[in-house]
């Protein structure tokens, strides 16, 4: 099973053990992972910020960079969304351009979904011991429905102990551009994720798309909380002390 593994631009620039996380993770799944050296964005910034000239150049060149996949893969909701989902609307009435579009939709996944739904893994590497609590990134449970997927596998982890937090399916206040735009709504939104976080008593959040690992933690730190850890489901996954 050939799976390229789509890094993200968040990911390569900001956490890339992530992407070492995820690429050993597919390597047990055995996954034949291919990793193309010349990916970069999905494009979602531009979609976002309606700059469709843009993310169209940037789907074409990601299109042509996996197409030779059986499946391509993200350790994060929103990307893998932009491909899944959106990439399509990028090419309308434009026939072979959305065929390849809706073909790369068709075989796109998130890391947790297809290490379940499709790889069906039971070998977790991670050894990773303690309470932790589960925040559900935006995209990738409204738009792939990725919610129990994450979560069997934080149960195969004997030394994982999961609590849930209230609102854990709310908005951390992150959302692209969103937290640009809207700064203020923004950080009311992230404080009111990590005083959820707290009330759980949990010693780690756990998520599956960095842009809200970027705002929790950051909310976090500023909070005066150096001992609350922020961890990619991936990175928990795979974890070794």
């Amino acid at each position: 099973m050939r799976v390229g593994l789509f890094v993200t631009c968040l990911v390569d620039l900001v956490r890339p053990r992530i992407g070492f996380a995820a690429l050993k993770l597919l390597e047990i799944a055995g996954c034949d992972v291919i990793v193309p050296a010349s990916q970069t964005c999905c494009g979602q910034p531009g979609w976002n910020s309606g700059d469709r000239p843009a993310a169209r150049a940037l789907a074409q060149k990601l299109i042509e960079e996996f197409e030779g996949c059986d499946y391509v893969v993200a350790p994060s909701g929103s990307c893998a969304g932009m491909l899944r989902i959106h990439y399509k609307d990028l090419f309308p009435g434009e026939g072979a351009w959305l065929e390849r579009a809706e073909r790369l939709a068709a075989r796109t996944f998130e890391l947790t979904d297809f290490l379940v739904t499709v790889a069906g893994i039971e070998n977790i590497p991670g050894q990773y011991s303690g309470i932790v609590t589960y925040h559900d990134s935006c995209s990738g449970l409204r738009e792939l429905g990725v919610k129990r997927q994450p979560r069997a596998l934080l149960a195969k982890m004997p030394g994982v102990q999961l609590k849930e937090m209230k609102e854990a399916e709310t908005c951390c206040g992150f959302g692209g551009t969103f937290s640009i735009k809207f700064g203020e709504i923004s950080a009311a939104m992230a404080q009111a994720k990590c005083d959820r976080v707290h009330e759980s008593g949990a010693g780690a959040v756990v998520l599956g798309d960095l842009g809200c690992m970027l705002s929790i933690e950051g909310r976090l730190r500023r909070m005066g909380d150096q001992e609350t850890q922020v961890l990619h489901v991936a990175e928990l996954l795979a974890w070794r002390h």
